[in-house]
This record gives C-alpha cells, sequence and structure tokens, in this order.
C-alpha cells in the first residue's frame, strides 16, 4: 500500500441508501436468510429436479425438522477439498508473477498496489483441474458429489472469517482506511476495512472476490460439465452452452481483473459479510446454479438455436467488456482517447477530497457511457439468461440468479448514483441532465 499522507483514523459511517429502517431491515433479512437459501437451493436442485413446488410441500409435511434433516453436515472430505482449493488458489495469488498495478486512491488517501496475475492464475487453475481429472489422478465428480457438505462448510467458515475481518478490523486494521459506524450489526455486514491484507502483500478482498468466488465459479462450471459426462457418457449442446459462456465470462473477469480493482466492489465496499461471505458463498452456490441444474436435466437444443444462443451470449459478454474498456481507456488517456471514432463528449467534474483537497475527475458522456449512466449492466444482465436459458423453462428456479443479479445490480446503480451526486454535486446534476437514463436508455 503507497501512503499519501493519510488522516489518523477513518471514520466516516457507511453512506445509505435507503432509509435506516429499511436498510436496517434489509441487513437483518439478508443476514439471516441467505444462508439457509444457499441450502434450500442446492436441496432443490439437486434432489427435487429444480422444482420449488416439490420443495415446497416437503417443507410444508415436514417443517423445521425435515429442514434440518435435509442441510448437509460439512465433512472431512468437504473440508479438505476447500482447503486444498483455498491454498492453491492462495499460493498462485502470492507466487505467480505479475504486473504492478495501483488502485485508485482511497478516501484518507492511499493507494493500494496489487500484483495483476490472474489471467496466469485462471489458466493454471483450469489447466490443473482439467488434467487432474484427465490422468486419473482426481475426479471432479467427488465435487459434486459432496456439493451439499462443501456448501455447508463454506457458510460457517465464512461466517468465521467474517468475525475475524470484524474483529481484525478493530484491533489491528491494514490501514487508515478502516472504521466503525456505531452499529455491531453495520459493521460486520459491510466491513471494518476497505483494504484488508495479511501481512504486506496478500490482499483479503482479491482472494475473497476473484481468486476463490470467481475461480470457483470456473471450477464448478467445469466439474457439472464433467459430471453430466461421466454419468451419461456424453455432454449435452445444452450444458455446452452453459460452460462455454459462463467460462467466456469469467475469462473476461480475470482479463480486465485489473479494471475490476477500480469498481465499488472493491474501491468502496469494505471487507464484510457483504462482500466476503457473498463471494466464498454465495458465488460458487448461486451463480453456478444454472449448470447444477442441467447435470441432471440435459436438454437437447439442437444445433441452430444452440449456436444462436452461443452467439448472442458471447456478444453481450463483448458489449459488457467494451463498455469497461471503453471507460478505462478514457481515463488512462485523460479523456483523449477517441470513442466510436470521435473526440469523447465529457464533462470536467471537480469535488473535495476528505482531506479538504480539490481534485477533478472527467465523466463520459459519449459510447456506451451516453446511451445510460450504468448502461453497462444491460449486456451483462442479458449474458446471465444467455447462459441460464438453454435449460429452457420446465422450471423457474435456474434463471434465480437472472432475477437476483438484475435486482442486485439496479440497487448497485442506485448506490452508485447517490454517492456520485454527493460527490459531485451540480457536476453530477449536469452528468444527469445529459445522461439521463440510469441503466435502460429510454426507460429506466
Amino acid at each position: 500500500m503507497v501512503a499519501a499522507k493519510p488522516e489518523p483514523d477513518f471514520t466516516k459511517k457507511k453512506e445509505m441508501v435507503h432509509s435506516p429502517l429499511l436498510t436496517y431491515f434489509s441487513v437483518i433479512t439478508l443476514l439471516s436468510t441467505c444462508p439457509p437459501f444457499v441450502i434450500l437451493l442446492w436441496y432443490t436442485m439437486v434432489h427435487q429436479d429444480g422444482s420449488i413446488l416439490n420443495t415446497f410441500n416437503y417443507l410444508k409435511e415436514n417443517g423445521i425438522e425435515g429442514f434440518v434433516n435435509i442441510w448437509p453436515r460439512p465433512t472431512a472430505i468437504a473440508w479438505k477439498i476447500i482447503a486444498c482449493y483455498a491454498l492453491f488458489e492462495a499460493a498462485l495469488q502470492l507466487w505467480l508473477p505479475g504486473k504492478r498495478v495501483e488502485g485508485p486512491i482511497s478516501p484518507t488517501g492511499n493507494k493500494p498496489v496489487y500484483k495483476a496475475n490472474g489471467v496466469l492464475a485462471y489458466v493454471v487453475t483450469l489447466v490443473t483441474y482439467i488434467g487432474l481429472w484427465w490422468f486419473g489422478i482426481f475426479n471432479p465428480t467427488v465435487v459434486y458429489d459432496h456439493l451439499g457438505e462443501i456448501y455447508s462448510a463454506l457458510i460457517f467458515g465464512s461466517l468465521i472469517f467474517c468475525v475475524f475481518l470484524y474483529i481484525k478490523g478493530h484491533v489491528a486494521p491494514s490501514s487508515t482506511d478502516s472504521g466503525s459506524s456505531g452499529n455491531i450489526i453495520f459493521d460486520f455486514y459491510w466491513g471494518m476495512e476497505l483494504y484488508p491484507r495479511i501481512g504486506k502483500n496478500f490482499d483479503i478482498k482479491v482472494f475473497t472476490n476473484c481468486r476463490f468466488g470467481m475461480m470457483s465459479w470456473a471450477v464448478l462450471a467445469v466439474t457439472y460439465c464433467i459430471k453430466q459426462y461421466e454419468t451419461n457418457g456424453k455432454v449435452s449442446d445444452s450444458m455446452l452452452v452453459n460452460t462455454v459462456l459462463m467460462l467466456v465470462y469469467i475469462t473476461k473477469f480475470f482479463w480486465w481483473e485489473a479494471g475490476y480493482w477500480n469498481t465499488m466492489d472493491i474501491a468502496h465496499d469494505r471487507a464484510g459479510f457483504y462482500i466476503c461471505w457473498g463471494c466464498l458463498v454465495w458465488v460458487p452456490s448461486i451463480y453456478t446454479s444454472p449448470g447444477m441444474y442441467l447435470v441432471n436435466h440435459p436438454v437437447n437444443l439442437g444445433v441452430q438455436l444452440a449456436i444462436s444462443i452461443l452467439i448472442a451470449g458471447i456478444l453481450c459478454v463483448y458489449i459488457n467488456y467494451d463498455c469497461d474498456r471503453q471507460r478505462q481507456e478514457f481515463r488512462r488517456t485523460n479523456g483523449k482517447s477517441l470513442v466510436w471514432g470521435k473526440a469523447p463528449s465529457k464533462i470536467v467534474a471537480s469535488y473535495t477530497t476528505t482531506k479538504g483537497e480539490t481534485k477533478t475527475s472527467l465523466l463520459l458522456t459519449s459510447g456506451w457511457w451516453g446511451l445510460a449512466r450504468h448502461f453497462h449492466y444491460v449486456p451483462e444482465i442479458m449474458s446471465a439468461f444467455f447462459w441460464t436459458v438453454p435449460a429452457l423453462f420446465d422450471n423457474c428456479l435456474p434463471y434465480f440468479y437472472v432475477a437476483f443479479l438484475t435486482i442486485l445490480l439496479l440497487d448497485r446503480a442506485k448506490r452508485d448514483d447517490d454517492r456520485c451526486r454527493s460527490k459531485y454535486g451540480k457536476y453530477w446534476k449536469t452528468y444527469c441532465t445529459k445522461v439521463p437514463y440510469r441503466v435502460i436508455p429510454g426507460i429506466y
């Protein structure tokens, strides 16, 4: 971490987009319902043919005792799989070579420094995992067969990890970008530290968000594909489309990982239950759920439909990538890059830091960013739809991730707008006049 004369402490409270009462209710609800929902989704996908009605009837008949009975107990093999995977990814994060990348300056003047080796870690992970299966050293079907136990272990283990982050934020913060809201529940949920680290070089949020969470998405996508192959002797075209599109998206993520370190997840949201538990548990369970469903419900799409979905999905992933690339290039060149072959339209906005210094930022108002202030969320949601739609429509549960992602990104767009309105003031008002739509051009 590069310091730039930081202030003595970082005690600014978490900004609330909604009313305090609604925020408090939402936080309590998410803390209490997300863990059991992960188990219910897994149970419904794997043991109830993806039917919400079947699970509802089971719970109606058996009550709380029935729910307790379907919750898998963490087993030794589940802990071993998680430990081996986590240690492997941590080692890759620390030891693989990578370019030195600086993140944005924090509110207290710190500039985080990262090692950009995500693509290499991604390649090494998938080659190693597939190689272990190919040479008969480890069969990924073991992961699928113990998936419920793995999720259960992740739920409890990650909760303990979040307690560790809470205590660390109080006792041994890694930088001055840390502080308490004064509410223990909010501190646990939102987090205490912006950039927590173990030692000098091991960034916790890079590990939880990128190397454990996003990497596990790719690993489980491959796992589901292999499980279907070993069960049926072939992989359905629906599973192939699902797997390829998810891997294309995750490849895009790691290719752009240094850009991700400038986003709200890393540069604004602190390390707590919301970000860290979400990436350690919610990503490998909910984000992978369409593939989990397809394991036992292969669909024959036919060549024409499969290729059409694949092309549409890849196009959406590309547009999502190009949106981020366009803004990143605009910032890198200080507004001098061409946007769609023309000089960019922009607003020069000034703002005051927590230290009282006046700085300027450039707000892009042309290209993709002239269509809507958060247009890049549209192709991201559509990408999720296209890797889910191979499941067709026999059950609605595979589409939960699409619905969840839509709600998540619309809420994030609002949070980001409110934060920018507070930061830029009149300049943000001018920006909103020039780019009036928040996410969907002409609609919202």
